[in-house]
């Protein structure tokens, strides 16, 4: 009799790319994939532990399955990812409903914890997570017509706020060519965009060649027959060199859209911070990017209320955003992380950081509808995404818009699911693009 599992898959693009390793492992071991817990032999969790929003949603998630599998309703439950790693001597204490954990460096071994558990045990695995990163194949979730590319794992930026590198471990590049034979793979199945992701990909390489190669490797991700994207998600403002400027500015395959997390522009917070570089060369830089890659999109994300910033601090930044009219801005409240510098040092109250948060928001409206007005008229390739059941439109994506956090464009046409089409746009709203598909 086959066995079934219902999966949950939490947080980021990097955990994903996890949650579809472990899909692919469950399939092949011979469980079935279904999309509802309620039933199923197994439910699994993969967490994120990053914020307490996060993670947060975590244990509301644990404890709703939990509630089933309480009324007999679902068979066992597994947790994997970021929250248990983060509090695996706890967890089974915490949430004793899990019957089975597996860690960051464990995801290869879910197969080992779903038959112990189908079978009426447990299992409580943490491998080392500054491992070399698994080799594991991958059932691809997202689409149609694109794909995250993991390129490393771990961090070694230790940035003052953030707890991921005690979660995810040292930084690990995967070997160029295991990359490139994804790619082709990801290729061969219809894949046009490769949404290139790590925790920081700019570093890529230094670990396994002694020198940063996200360059080399986009140049050779570019002669992939298919691939008509390439996404860079997320670059640290202290590791461009002319190099990938240039490969940037060159290859016609990357899109202009570069996500730049600066977190702040004051010089004291960001030493405070542990972030390398002042916000006098986060201005350059963006200047350079600008001036070098025509058409260029920034997105960046920001912590308001972090340790230091007073209304001064808070004011510089907001200047800052006026006179860089950045076009994707994503703000967080601070979140105080246990285990982190930052969450011992002396800050604006949560209020402050929420208020200050929403300020910014409402800054970069204007900025952002602006933007947006400024494609009207113009025709975009865009990635189509399906057919809007409410409005009855096909949506998409175009060079400016990148999955889950930025808008769509909506438009009149017959276009296929998967792939590029010129749109000519015809107008703009609340974040959105509109537009006709026209003759290529």
């Amino acid at each position: 009799m086959e066995k079934t599992f219902a999966m949950v898959s939490l947080g980021c693009a990097k955990n994903l790319v996890n949650s579809e390793q472990m899909l692919y492992l469950l399939s092949e071991a011979g469980y079935v994939l279904v999309p509802e817990a309620e039933g199923a032999d197994l439910a699994i969790v993969n967490t994120c532990g990053f914020i307490d929003a996060a993670k947060a949603e975590a244990i509301d998630a644990i404890l709703e399955l939990a509630e089933l599998k309480k009324a007999g309703r679902l068979g066992g439950l597994i947790v994997t990812g970021c929250l248990s790693e983060r509090y695996q001597g706890t967890i089974l204490q915490e949430l004793p409903e899990i019957d089975a954990v597996l860690g960051v460096g464990s995801f290869g071994d879910i197969v080992e914890a779903a038959d112990a558990v189908t079978a009426g045990g447990t299992l409580s695995r943490f491998a080392d997570n500054s491992a070399p990163v698994d080799e594991i194949p991958r059932v691809v979730s997202t689409g149609p017509g694109w794909a995250y590319l993991r390129i490393a794992e771990g961090c070694n930026n230790f940035c003052a706020f953030c707890a991921i590198p005690y979660i995810r471990g040292r930084y690990r590049s995967r070997a160029i060519e295991n990359i490139l034979e994804e790619a082709r793979d990801l290729a061969s199945h219809g894949v046009k965009e490769l949404i290139v992701i790590a925790q920081d990909i700019t570093r890529y390489g230094t670990d396994l060649y002694g020198k940063r190669s996200l360059a080399r490797l986009c140049r050779e991700l570019a002669q992939i027959e298919g691939i008509e994207w390439i996404r860079l998600h997320y670059l640290y403002p202290d590791q461009f060199d002319e190099e990938l400027i240039d490969e940037i500015a060159h290859n016609n395959k990357i899109v202009k859209y570069l996500d730049i997390p600066i977190q702040h522009i004051n010089d004291a917070i960001l030493k405070r911070m542990n972030r390398k570089g002042t916000g006098e060369e986060i201005r350059a830089l963006f200047q350079t990017l600008r001036a070098r890659i025509p058409g260029l999109v920034l997105r960046t994300s920001l912590i308001a209320g972090l340790p230091g910033e007073g209304e001064e601090e808070f004011e510089e930044l907001c200047e800052f955003l006026k006179q860089a009219r950045i076009e994707r801005v994503g703000v967080f409240p601070f979140s105080p992380e246990e285990g982190t510098p930052a969450a011992a040092m002396e800050r604006p109250d949560e209020e402050t950081a929420q208020r200050r948060a929403a300020l910014i928001l409402e800054l970069q409206a204007p900025i952002m509808d602006a933007f947006l007005q400024g494609f009207v008229g113009q025709t975009l390739r865009v990635l189509v995404e399906g057919r809007d059941e409410e409005s009855g439109l096909m949506t998409g994506r175009s060079y400016a818009d990148s999955p889950d956090i930025d808008g769509l464009v909506y438009f009149e046409g017959e276009a296929e699911e998967g792939t590029l089409v010129p749109v000519r746009i015809t107008g703009a709203e609340d974040g959105l693009l509109y537009g006709e598909e026209v003759e290529a």
